[in-house]
């Protein structure tokens, strides 16, 4: 993919307050565990920013004009873990120039070895702006957006990626055209999320569309949508024929899929099913890098920890009570005994595998006023667009 050679077909997702560096290092280490012993013991000898053994490992959505005008919160969602091997960012947008300005300084300032760039976010505080999955209806926009930022990466040799939907909605697919302009742009690969924005995360992903890109484009497709399993994965790639896989909720509070996915792609049947035992301990360090290598603050790592926690216990035999405990810790100490209070003794149930994340049901898409009126911007549509990235939040 450009200059860089994953070891593994697999790629994780970005997913808001999920993919932080802690989370990216933990399903990255599972990962390396998964490599076939030769491609293990090459670890040691890997080119930094170049060589992905275990696949790539992206990082939650930035927004460009945050990332511009250097926000502190953005530019610590920026900050790679120390031991990252390629450094992914994923870029948010809807302005050309202001992405093209975050694209260029990512890659003056040696921050980053892969730029990915995000047209595929369904929820309605992005699509109602005319971003996400919402603006590659606009098919100028989109085009000159995807144009700019790899004219931005070329002279750095960054990648560049799109990941997308296949459209609004069954009567506004978008992906075939958006995925051939992107290709003519100079991009890297194309991501395709088999789902609609109206889809949100309901229903099956249709993987055939996965096959017709595929069979479209010339340049890799990596494949995204109901990828749980290790197996799941295998079938995908034998149905759509795609370079790889993009694993999102399927990871959620279970790095160790990872460990699953890279070594069925290495033609291993190892499987990671850990006990509690073992759960409770990816907890504890979950929690020490949040608070030690990202937040700093002891309090705020644990409030994000909750609802990892929730994710990672799912499916065990664990009291009402304790559950609700847990979902109050403030403290690394708290965790610690409230995990340790728990029977750790227990394997890894059959309930915790399987689908995970909401799938909600399909819902009408929020859009600007008067957006499916024309695949093209207009006067008005660029209006619409003036206040879409004033949320500097970075995500």
């Amino acid at each position: 993919m450009g200059n860089i050679e994953l070891w593994s077909p697999v790629i994780l997702a970005p997913m808001a307050g999920v993919t932080n560096a802690p989370f990216r290092r933990l399903c990255r280490e599972c990962g390396e565990a998964g490599l076939a012993p030769a491609a293990s013991e090459a670890l040691a000898t890997t080119r930094k920013g170049v060589d992905a053994p275990a696949g790539l490992y992206v990082s939650e959505m930035i927004t460009s004009r945050a990332l511009v005008e250097r926000t502190p919160e953005t530019m610590r969602m920026i900050e790679p873990d120390p031991t990252e091997r390629v450094r992914s960012v994923q870029l948010y947008g809807v302005h050309p120039q202001t992405m093209a300005q975050a694209a260029t300084m990512l890659c003056e300032e040696d921050l980053v070895d892969h730029i990915d760039m995000n047209f595929g976010c369904p929820v309605p505080k992005v699509t109602r702006k005319g971003g996400g999955a919402a603006l590659p209806w606009k098919a100028d926009l989109f085009a000159e957006i995807v144009q700019r930022v790899v004219a931005a990466a070329k002279p750095y040799q960054i990648p560049v990626t799109v990941k997308m939907r296949t459209g609004i909605d069954p009567d506004h697919l978008t992906f075939k055209r958006a995925a051939l302009d992107a290709q003519e742009a100079g991009v890297d690969a194309v991501a395709l999320h088999a789902r609609t924005a109206a889809q949100h995360y309901s229903g099956k992903a249709h993987w055939d569309q996965i096959a017709e890109l595929v069979e479209l484009l010339d340049i890799p497709v990596l494949g995204n949508g109901d990828i749980f399993s290790a197996e799941d994965a295998l079938s995908m790639q034998a149905h759509t024929n795609c370079a790889g896989v993009v694993v999102g909720r399927g990871a959620q509070g279970r790095p160790w899929l990872f460990t699953d996915l890279v070594a069925a792609f290495s033609g291993l049947e190892k499987r990671a099913l850990p006990t509690l035992r073992e759960v409770a301990a990816m907890i504890e360090r979950h929690g020490e890098l949040m608070v030690a290598e990202f937040y700093g603050d002891e309090l705020r790592a644990m409030r994000e920890m909750r609802k990892h926690v929730g994710w990672y216990l799912r499916g065990f035999a664990i009291g009402g009570p304790q559950r609700y405990a847990l979902n109050l810790v403030s403290t690394r100490e708290e965790l610690h005994e409230r995990l340790q209070a728990l029977d750790l003794d227990q394997p890894y149930p059959a309930a915790a595998l399987g689908p995970r994340g909401r799938a909600g049901s399909e819902k009408v898409p929020h859009l600007p006023a008067g957006w499916l009126d024309s695949p093209y911007l207009d006067e008005d549509g660029a209006k619409l667009l003036q206040g879409a990235e004033l949320d500097s939040s970075g995500g």
